[in-house]
């Protein structure tokens, strides 16, 4: 079975539903365009879905929001184009985010990316400084910037993989860490030639108890240094 995250993506025109799909695809998400709304319910109703993308018109004038809701309460909904003010406060009340039209690639991405987030359980945790320890995410050679028990923030070169996919590998020679981490957020570093690295956030996921106890020891032995750790939501 597919680990991959599957996105229904309900747009009336053929075109844009297309063009999402592939933007999807490239980023290792699962797509399934539908370009009604009756075919994007059936999707829904017959198989698992992790996110629903779908056209204002689709979401409450045909009732695809509820749809979504009710054959999973906790699957997040991005809704593309103009709400009006009922119609927006109905949106809020369902959990969804709001994406305006002509789409960027990148903001589509990241909305995406930030929507999967909703039905995860959100904790608190010590983040500390890691030092820099040396990382290997899918084999391009990278650094940690900061960890904590939940998740991490690191940087890597541009090169060879701009932004990590939405899922990846991340290994820790150092100590034997390998883990699977679920990519939050990226974006170019804040220092001096920033262009040429990118920093991304991450948290823990998909991963067997003894692989998490594992990163839990190593998040454990890094020191406190100079108050620099601080409790703070791990996705920012």
């Amino acid at each position: 079975m597919s680990s991959r995250p599957r996105v229904v993506i309900a747009l009336p025109n053929v075109v844009e539903c297309g063009m999402v799909a592939e933007w999807l695809a490239n980023e290792g998400f699962e797509p399934v365009p539908c370009t009604t709304a009756r075919t994007a319910a059936e999707e829904m109703r017959v198989r698992r879905f992790d996110l629903l993308v779908t056209d204002a018109g689709f979401a409450l004038r045909d009732g695809l929001l509820a749809a979504g809701r009710r054959h999973n309460v906790s699957t997040p909904s991005v809704v593309i184009g103009e709400l009006g003010p009922g119609e927006a406060r109905e949106g809020e009340r369902r959990h969804t985010i709001a994406l305006d039209r002509p789409l960027d690639r990148s903001m589509v991405i990241c909305t995406i990316s930030m929507a999967l987030l909703d039905g995860r359980p959100v904790r608190r945790s010590i983040r500390k400084l890691a030092h820099r320890f040396a990382a290997d995410v899918n084999g391009v050679p990278s650094r940690l910037i900061d960890v904590s028990n939940e998740g991490l923030r690191l940087e890597m070169p541009r090169g060879r993989l701009a932004i990590p996919p939405p899922y990846f590998s991340l290994k820790v020679p150092f100590v034997g860490v390998d883990v699977t981490v679920q990519r939050m957020w990226a974006r170019s570093g804040p220092d001096r030639g920033s262009s040429q690295v990118t920093w991304c956030g991450g948290a823990l996921t998909k991963n067997r108890p003894n692989a998490e106890r594992a990163w839990r020891v190593f998040v454990e032995m890094i020191p406190i240094v100079g108050g620099n750790a601080e409790t703070s939501l791990q996705i920012r």
